[in-house]
């Protein structure tokens, strides 16, 4: 039977996909079932060294260990939430204020993409420098203010408080931009006929624009979460490895990797991330839920 012209271009576009979608899907796969698979055993200081299945003993360990694991998953959940919502707050602001076109915004939105052009191992070094508690240049300007020196990223309580402000620092242009290509697309026919029945600025933003952004906003704090959560580079460059001396920033990216290569628990640094991979599932369809 002859094929009309659309089942030959819809035959034609899956076999053009299917060879990319082949290596993707096994680029995925591979290592997933992999990590799952030495998960369950007791490798230890090499992957291949006769290693033997041990079942779900890993994930026991893991869970019992209050000592450093459960204390990563409190920080890794509190440097995400603290570091997203305040991105999501002065994101939101900035594209409030840049919605509407004035002098000059061309140059602040090159000089607000700035950070987001140095890696974040560059960042870390960065601001290891301006926060140096003797030589850098935030204890000179606090000492100008009256206020005395602080050891920032050398304090055991202070680290991960200074890591959220340096992720700030670095993301917050991103759910800016994002935001602002979300507003840009909005109709302003509801914010006028919002504004002719009396509504304020404020009432506006919060019962006609945020409503409308909704889906934008869903999706930039999905990303920045999912993001925030594998957050490794800044930790590993300013803290070096488990986070610290006293593990004070040490995150569940951060644990897993000193578990790797610093203590070749190979079979429980598995078990680690397959766990760290379920909860950053889990987080993404409780965001996409809670949006719908």
């Amino acid at each position: 039977m002859a094929l009309t012209i659309e089942q030959s271009n819809r035959r034609l576009k899956w076999a053009m996909l299917t060879p990319a979608l082949l290596f993707v899907g096994a680029m995925i796969i591979f290592p997933l079932l992999f990590t799952l698979n030495l998960s369950t055993t007791d490798a230890f200081g090499a992957v291949n060294a006769g290693a033997k299945h041990i079942g779900l003993q890993n994930f026991a360990d893991a869970f019992s260990d209050s000592r450093r694991f459960w204390p990563a998953v409190w920080r890794t959940i509190g440097f995400t939430v603290g570091a997203v919502a305040l991105e999501t707050v002065f994101g939101l602001a900035l594209a409030m204020l840049m919605r509407r076109a004035f002098r000059g915004i061309r140059w602040v939105r090159t000089v607000l993409i700035i950070p987001l052009l140095a890696t974040p191992v560059a960042i870390g070094i960065l601001w290891l420098l301006i926060l140096d508690p003797t030589n850098g240049i935030a204890n000179h300007l606090l000492g100008t203010l009256g206020i005395p020196p602080q050891e920032f990223l050398g304090s055991v309580s202070g680290s991960l408080p200074t890591l959220v402000l340096i992720d700030v620092w670095q993301w917050t242009p991103m759910m800016t931009l994002l935001l602002l290509a979300g507003l840009s697309t909005l109709s302003e026919e509801p914010e006028e006929a919002a504004s002719m029945d009396g509504a304020n600025a404020w009432q506006r933003f919060r019962y006609v624009v945020l409503p409308m952004l909704g889906p934008t906003l869903t999706t930039a704090l999905v990303l920045r979460a999912v993001d925030g959560l594998k957050t490794f580079d800044i930790i590993y460059a300013t803290k070096g490895a488990g986070g610290g001396s006293s593990f004070e920033a040490e995150t569940l990216n951060v644990y897993a990797y000193g578990l790797t290569f610093d203590y070749q628990e190979y079979g429980l640094a598995a078990a680690v991330l397959v766990i760290f991979t379920l909860f950053i599932i889990g987080v993404v369809v409780l965001l996409r839920r809670r949006s719908a």
